[in-house]
């Protein structure tokens, strides 16, 4: 086939001189380089949108250069430089740049000093100030209404407790000394209590706690909420909401099997259900008046925006995607008449919007689009699910692939980190280049995932890397039963938990893929319960069991045990010397493989974590995994007929 180099602007394109051979056919389709690919990302990345006490404009974290942080118009109009430098990009999206009630200045939090410190910037005079140093981490801050003081939650002394911060002169009060983690202060609305959440030692049991702010009280408990594991030390419960009048309390919890929002009574009680939905709802926000709340609710990977009444019933949707996307940092303006949200679909980054309260049309705010050749050329990936052997509906994101007529295409599965987590209608590079040079990828959501039920969510406690990897072979058959896949060349890959999958998939499935891509993974669970940070460990206590008791089982869930069985052709790769020294996992790995004199290959990219998330080193690391897959999925060699291999079958237990 004949392709034609075209240059626009600085970016160099190959435009395919043949239709795509799948429902992408059409028009010649670009096909974008991974430059193109990895350049396509949002002005609104950083912290989150949030309106200016005075309703004039709208701060956000973005990527305009120059600063951290912009503030935009409702209007719209171009973006304002706060002129705010974070310092260190990681804070961006945990830690909310935020307001101070009379908008004369923002906080945030920064590492540049060492540990994570407040600090504040004056909106007048542009003056900055470190306000705390307390030496610790800080995991959640929250500023008083009277605008006199900062509640932060520090592990100074080995756990995190809650403590006051005065503004502007920084005299620090500490609050609480419990040995349990105390996250996500909130102060009442007459800024003399907080509320704030104590995690058990299992991270899965949350009680809301009530607390003089001037200190020497002890605590009251507000309610309490069980077996919600939070993995993000009290991230996923968040902050609790409190209404407008000081009256009732907001928190998130999966005891309806969702996780969904409840509403308590600030004096104690039975909880109630706001918005009882077979989703997964998040980011509650009580309107300034008090009688309405806004949240988002996800629907398999679609998340649209709602509003209830607060005496609960039944929402009505303000924002949604045209077709597919994620609507996400719902926010009401200070007077409630209008909402700000962002916006993502898997062709386009995501963007700030806003519409009136009362509904009607949005009004764009940004646009990340980037130049115009680039949306035309992504590939809309299909919705699509399938079965696995013991029944579980498995749903799936299938990225269709370019191809020259009558050609058929290798296929990738693509495996999501977590395992508690999901792919949603957001934008994947990774899918969309090997689709453009001719690969099906399939994105699903095994079991494990979250957004589809609690049931779902705890299918493969005690069997990852077993279970759920039969529902990555499932699809795979899903894949061959594509008209337009070559049946014999399957490839599989993924980050974190997709890498651990991808090496368990060679292990325990053997012959089934015959290329596998793992980054940044693991195959040595015991070795991982030992060398790892708490939070991985409390992690693997809740779904797998403490390794002191469940040592066998970690044993038969890692791969690296079970290399002799591998046919499949592994490429081993993880970032390496920027900051905290990582595991050698990868290496590790690639040393077994090569002893057992097994293929595979081992590749450490330079100026990172163990993960690969500089756009120069992704765009590399695209081009190493395009070559690895090229070698092995489309190197013209004819294979005998496949069967299906059923999955777990493999090795027995050390």
């Amino acid at each position: 086939m004949q392709r034609v180099l075209i240059a626009v602007g600085a970016a160099a394109l190959t435009l395919a001189v043949a239709p795509r051979a799948s429902a992408q056919a059409g028009s010649d389709p670009l096909v974008l380089s991974a430059a193109d690919l990895v350049s396509v990302h949002s002005l609104v990345s950083g912290a989150a949108p949030q309106w200016s006490p005075d309703g004039a404009s709208i701060m956000f974290g973005g990527a305009l250069g120059g600063s951290d942080l912009w503030s935009v118009a409702p209007t719209g109009g171009f973006p304002r430089s706060l002129h705010i430098d974070m310092g260190d990009i990681a804070f961006l999206q945990t830690h909310q740049a935020v307001y101070s009630p009379d908008g004369k200045w923002v906080s945030y939090i920064s590492t540049r000093s060492g540990p994570a410190e407040v600090y504040l910037r004056s909106l007048q005079d542009g003056r900055e100030m470190q306000l705390t140093k307390l030496g610790a981490r800080i995991n959640s801050y929250s500023w008083a209404p009277d605008g006199h003081g900062i509640a932060v939650a520090g592990d100074k002394f080995g756990s995190f407790d809650i403590y006051t911060v005065a503004v502007p002169g920084g005299a620090v009060t500490r609050l609480t000394t419990d040995a349990l983690n105390e996250v996500f202060p909130t102060w009442t609305p007459d800024s003399k209590h907080i509320v704030y959440v104590q995690l058990d030692d299992r991270w899965a049991d949350h009680t809301v706690l009530l607390i003089d702010a001037a200190g020497g009280s002890s605590p009251r408990m507000i309610t309490k909420d069980t077996d919600f594991f939070d993995y993000a030390e009290g991230g996923n419960f968040g902050y609790p909401a409190i209404s407008p009048d000081g009256g009732t309390l907001l928190f998130r919890s999966q005891r309806s099997g969702w996780v969904n929002y409840w509403a308590v009574s600030m004096s104690g009680g039975a909880p109630r259900a706001i918005a009882p939905e077979a989703a997964n709802q998040s980011g509650a926000r009580w309107s300034p008046d008090g009688k309405s709340i806004l949240y988002q609710a996800l629907w398999n990977g679609t998340q649209d925006l709602r509003v209830v009444g607060a005496a609960g019933g039944a929402p009505r949707v303000v924002a949604k995607p045209e077709d597919m996307g994620v609507v996400n940092n719902g926010a009401w303006s200070p007077d409630g008449m209008h909402i700000s949200y962002t916006l993502e679909t898997p062709t386009s980054a995501e963007d700030l919007f806003v519409v009136a309260a009362a509904g009607g049309a949005p009004t764009a705010l940004t646009n990340s689009a980037g130049p115009s050749y680039l949306a035309p050329a992504l590939i809309h990936p299909k919705k699509v699910s399938y079965r696995s052997p013991d029944g579980l509906a498995i749903a799936a994101y299938l990225y269709e692939p370019v191809l020259r007529p009558s050609e058929k295409a290798p296929g990738i599965l693509l495996i999501h980190g977590g395992p508690t987590a999901s792919f949603n209608d957001t934008y994947q590079a990774q899918a969309q280049y090997f689709a453009m040079r001719g690969y099906a990828v399939l994105l699903p959501n095994i079991r494990g995932s979250s957004g589809y039920g609690r049931p779902f969510e705890d299918a493969n406690n005690g069997c990852w890397g077993r279970c759920d990897l039969k529902d990555v072979v499932a699809g795979a058959d899903f894949l061959k039963r594509q008209p337009y896949i070559q049946p014999t060349r399957m490839g599989i890959t993924g980050t974190s938990y997709g890498a651990c999958m991808t090496l368990d998939a060679a292990a325990f499935a053997p012959g089934v893929f015959q290329a596998g891509i793992a980054a940044s993974g693991y195959g040595d669970w015991p070795a991982f319960y030992q060398e790892q940070e708490l939070r991985h460990i409390k992690l693997l206590d809740y779904e797998l069991g403490p390794l002191a008791t469940h040592e066998k089982l970690y044993r038969s869930l890692s791969p690296i045990y079970y290399v002799d069985s591998i046919q499949t052709p592994l490429f081993l790769i993880n970032g390496e010397g920027k900051q905290l020294p990582r595991s050698n996992a990868g290496r590790q790995f690639a040393d077994r493989l090569e002893f057992r004199y097994k293929p595979g290959k081992f590749k450490a990219y330079p100026n990172e974590n163990y993960y690969i998330r500089s756009p120069e080193n992704i765009r590399v690391m695209l081009g190493d995994m395009l070559e690895y897959f090229d070698q092995y999925l489309k190197d013209g060699v004819r294979e005998p007929e496949q069967h299906t291999v059923s999955a777990g079958g493999a090795g027995s237990t050390p």
